[in-house]
């Protein structure tokens, strides 16, 4: 939930002509991946749990990917680049431990 608010905050900043581009598609992934793990947790089987990680890592590695694009695109500073590059890698990290 963390990196939703972050995902947030930060594209708050970006140029008015990203609202339905990378502002848009950054945010829906960082909704997704606390999303499907709430959503897989509720499923009755450990393969159906499984299958929404699964989900959730992806959207982890999308947004991921979103944010070396917001840095290349100088929307973003080195420093919070890195802060949140760790944080994402670090859920990245315990998604794969469970799944």
């Amino acid at each position: 939930m963390e990196l939703v608010s972050e995902s947030y905050k930060i594209t708050r900043s970006f140029p008015k002509f990203e609202t339905y581009g990378l502002m848009s598609q950054m945010n829906r992934c960082a909704v997704s991946i606390p999303s499907n793990i709430s959503e897989g947790s509720s499923k009755s089987t450990d393969r159906h749990f499984k299958k929404y990680l699964e989900i959730s890592l992806g959207s982890a590695f999308e947004w991921e990917t979103q944010l070396v694009v917001v840095y290349n695109e100088d929307y973003q500073e080195k420093n919070k680049f890195e802060e949140l590059e760790n944080k994402i890698l670090q859920i990245q990290k315990n998604v794969r431990k469970v799944h």
